[in-house]
């Protein structure tokens, strides 16, 4: 009789990040539900490899994307340069003309008041631009 072959162990995106970055990423939607109530979490940019598309918050404007990679989330602020960061939170994009983001590696604490005022920034800008002078 033969041997049965071992199965070899595969994960897919979705089941291999129900771990520190899945809970990153509920951290802030949760942060960012607390502070832009009015926000809209869709899926963009949906493609055979990333099937679940990737987690974007908009009100009047796209807020911010929330990317899970193997090391890292990576949480990309559209109109990341135009806003104050005080705290310094922005650590990643940091030359990019018009967007900024922030690589939160395991073990490492979001600044979440910091964080939940990037967003009540980004939406106040997102919103100025409709509004006539």
């Amino acid at each position: 009789m033969a041997k049965k072959a071992k199965k070899k162990k595969t994960t897919s995106k979705r089941t291999a990040t129900k771990d520190w970055r899945s809970a990153t990423l509920a951290l802030i939607r949760k942060l960012i539900k607390e502070a832009a109530p009015n926000a809209v979490e869709e899926a963009k940019w949906k493609k055979p490899t990333n099937p679940s598309g990737v987690p974007t918050w908009s009100h009047d404007g796209i807020i911010c994307t929330g990317e899970i990679y193997k090391d890292k989330v990576k949480l990309t602020f559209a109109r990341g340069a135009s806003l104050k960061d005080p705290s310094k939170l922005f650590n990643a994009s940091l030359d990019a003309g018009t967007r900024r983001a922030i690589d939160i590696r395991e073990g490492e604490k979001l600044n979440e008041s910091a964080f939940k005022a990037l967003i009540v920034e980004a939406v106040e800008l997102n919103t100025s631009k409709w509004e006539t002078h």
